[in-house]
C-alpha cells in the first residue's frame, strides 16, 4: 500500500474521536449506523485514492450493510436488534477480507475461518509493519524527511500560557457570561476527571490502531488468489462407496418409516394429539425441537459424507446423488410435520417471540433444503456454504420486515377476537395482556391501534389498555427524560407518537407500585400484573 502513513493515521484517529463523540455515555441508537457508515466511507476513500478499487462482487455487500445498519435504529425487538448489529459487523468483515478478490460467493467454511483469522492477525500486527516499511521505503528513496523540532512549540506554549491567563482574567471580569464559559472550559480539565480522559484516549488509540489494520488488510490481503475449493480438498476422500451407501440408505429407510407414520397427522389435526394422552406442549414443542434437530444432523451428515466418500464411476455418483436427494426430500416432509406441530400449538396459545422466530426460520430451512437438492443434482456442492450464508442473511432480514413484536400483538389480538366470537362468550378470556406489555417499543403502535379499534370488545379493550398502562409505567421508570441526538431511535419515536393521543385515557388506569413489581387496575376494577412472564 503506497498511501501516505500520515493520511492513514489522521483518518483512523478522526474515526476514533468520532467513536468517542457518538457513543460515550450515550445509549445505542442512530449513532451505531452513523459511525460504521463513516468507517466504510473513510476506508473506501483511502483505498480508492491509493488506486485499490473494490471488486464489483464485493460491492453487492454494501446494500446488505446499509440495510442492517438502518435496522439498528429502526427496530427495538431484542433478537432483531442483535442480528442487525451482528450482520452489520459480519458484512464489514466480508468487505475487509474480500475487498479486492470478490470471491466470497465461492468461499467454503474453511475459507471463512482462515481469512477471518488472517484479519485478526492483521489488526494486531499490520499497522506496525506498515509504519516500519514506510520508513524503510522513505530511506531507500533517499527522500529528505521533514525536520521537525518540537522545542520551539514547547517554548511558545510556556510563554503564551501566562500571557493568555492575564488577558482571560481581565476579559472574565469584563463580561460575566464569558467568565462563566471560561470557568466551564477549565472545569473540563479538572483532575477528578483525569482517569476518564485517559481511558477515553486509550480506547480511541486502540480503535484507530485496529481499524488501520483492517484497512491495510483490505489493501494487501484480500486478493482471494487461492481458495480451498481451487486445489485439493483439505481431507481427501477415504470412505468407500459401499460403506457410505449403507449409512445413507439406512437413514433414508428410517426416515421413510417415520414419514409414513406422520401422514396421519397431516389430516387428523387436533384429534390425534390426545390419542396417547399427550398435551399440546408435549406434542408440539418437544416434537418440533427433535424434528428440527434431526433435520440439521441429517443435513450435515450428508455434507460430511459428500466430502469423504469415494465415487469412482458415473453409476456410483448417480446412486449416491439419488440417495442424497431422497434424504433431503424426506427432511422437507419432516419440516412440514414440524411446521404443523407448531401451528397446532399457536392455534391454542397464540404467538410468542420464540414461536415467531421458529415460524420464519422454518421457511429458510426449507429453502436451504431445496437449494441443497439442486446443488446435489448439479454437483455444485462447494456452493453449499454460500447457500447457508444466504439463508442466514434471509432470516436476519425477515425479522425486521415482519416486525416481530407488532406481528405478535396483531396475531394474538386477532386470535382472541376469533376465539371470543366462535365461543359466543362474554366472560373474560385467557388473553395474556401481561406478555404484550413486556414487548419492545415496536409493539406499542400496534397496541394503540387495537386500543382505539371499534372491532374489539370492551373487555379486551381494557386488557389492551392495561398492557399500555404497564408500558407507559415501565418506560417512565427505565428511560431518561431526554436522549441525545446520537441515541435517536425510530421505535422509541414511533412509540411516543402513538401513546401521546391516548395519554389522557390511560390516566384512568391506576398503577400500584410494589417493592419488586407493579399492578394496574382498569376503570372497571379488574387488576392485572405488570411483571415478567416466560414463554417457549
Amino acid at each position: 500500500m503506497k498511501t501516505n502513513p500520515n493520511k492513514l493515521w489522521i483518518a483512523v484517529l478522526a474515526l476514533g474521536w468520532a467513536l468517542d463523540f457518538l457513543f460515550w455515555n450515550k445509549p445505542a441508537g442512530i449513532n451505531f449506523a452513523i459511525f460504521w457508515i463513516l468507517c466504510v466511507a473513510v476506508a473506501f476513500y483511502i483505498l480508492i485514492s491509493d488506486g485499490i478499487r473494490p471488486h464489483r462482487t464485493t460491492l453487492f455487500l454494501l446494500p446488505l450493510f446499509g440495510f442492517f445498519a438502518a435496522v439498528t435504529f429502526i427496530r427495538a425487538e431484542p433478537m432483531t436488534a442483535f442480528l442487525a448489529y451482528t450482520f452489520t459487523l459480519l458484512t464489514l468483515t466480508l468487505l475487509a477480507i474480500t475487498y479486492v478478490g470478490g470471491r466470497w460467493i465461492q468461499y467454503t467454511i474453511i475459507d471463512y475461518v482462515k481469512k477471518t483469522v488472517m484479519l485478526v492477525f492483521s489488526v494486531i500486527g499490520r499497522p506496525l509493519t506498515f509504519s516500519v516499511d514506510a520508513k524503510k521505503a522513505q530511506t531507500e528513496t533517499e527522500a529528505k524527511p521533514s525536520k521537525f523540532n518540537a522545542w520551539p512549540i514547547i517554548r511558545g506554549i510556556i510563554i503564551a500560557v501566562p500571557v493568555v491567563a492575564i488577558f482571560a482574567s481581565l476579559l472574565s471580569s469584563a463580561d460575566a457570561v464569558f467568565g462563566q464559559r471560561l470557568a466551564d472550559f477549565v472545569d473540563m480539565f479538572s483532575l477528578e476527571e483525569l482517569p476518564e480522559y485517559i481511558f477515553r484516549t486509550i480506547y480511541i488509540l486502540v480503535f484507530a490502531y485496529a481499524f488501520a489494520g483492517v484497512i491495510l488488510h483490505a489493501a494487501t490481503e484480500s486478493k482471494d488468489e487461492k481458495l480451498t475449493s481451487d486445489g485439493k480438498p483439505l481431507v481427501p476422500a477415504f470412505l468407500g462407496f459401499v460403506e457410505s451407501t449403507i449409512v445413507l440408505g439406512s437413514v433414508v429407510t428410517l426416515f421413510i418409516a417415520f414419514v409414513v407414520i406422520q401422514f396421519q397427522y397431516f389430516f387428523g389435526g387436533h384429534a390425534n394429539i390426545n390419542v396417547e394422552g399427550f398435551t399440546y406442549s408435549e406434542y408440539a414443542v418437544r416434537g418440533f425441537s427433535e424434528l428440527v434437530a434431526a433435520a440439521f444432523l441429517a443435513l450435515f451428515m450428508l455434507l460430511g459424507l459428500n466430502a469423504i466418500t469415494k465415487r469412482e464411476t458415473e453409476t456410483q455418483r448417480r446412486v449416491y446423488s439419488g440417495l442424497g436427494v431422497a434424504l433431503v426430500a424426506l427432511l422437507m416432509v419432516m419440516l412440514v410435520s414440524a411446521y404443523q406441530r407448531l401451528g397446532l400449538y399457536e392455534a391454542v396459545y397464540g404467538f410468542s417471540r420464540l414461536r415467531t422466530y421458529t415460524h420464519i426460520v422454518l421457511y429458510w430451512i426449507g429453502l436451504l433444503l431445496v437449494v441443497t437438492i439442486v446443488l446435489e443434482i448439479m454437483r455444485k456442492e462447494q456452493y453449499f456454504t454460500f447457500a447457508m450464508l444466504v439463508a442466514s442473511f434471509g432470516f436476519a432480514m425477515s425479522l425486521p420486515i415482519v416486525n416481530v413484536d407488532a406481528f405478535i400483538v396483531k396475531q394474538n389480538i386477532a386470535h382472541e377476537i376469533k376465539s371470543v366470537t366462535s365461543s359466543n362468550s362474554s366472560t373474560r378470556s385467557d388473553f395474556d395482556e401481561q406478555y404484550l406489555a413486556e414487548l419492545s417499543d415496536d409493539a406499542v403502535p400496534a397496541l394503540v391501534d387495537a386500543f382505539k379499534s371499534k372491532d374489539i370488545s370492551e373487555d379486551l379493550r381494557e386488557q389492551v389498555g392495561a398492557a399500555l398502562a404497564c408500558v407507559r409505567y415501565s418506560r417512565g421508570q427505565e428511560r431518561p427524560d431526554e436522549f441525545p441526538w446520537q441515541s435517536f431511535h425510530f421505535a422509541r419515536f414511533n412509540a411516543d407518537k402513538a401513546l401521546a393521543p391516548i395519554d389522557a385515557k390511560l390516566d384512568d388506569y391506576q398503577i400500584d407500585q410494589q417493592e419488586w413489581s407493579a399492578s394496574v387496575t382498569t376503570p372497571s376494577g379488574e387488576e392485572f400484573q405488570c411483571g415478567p412472564t416466560y414463554y417457549d
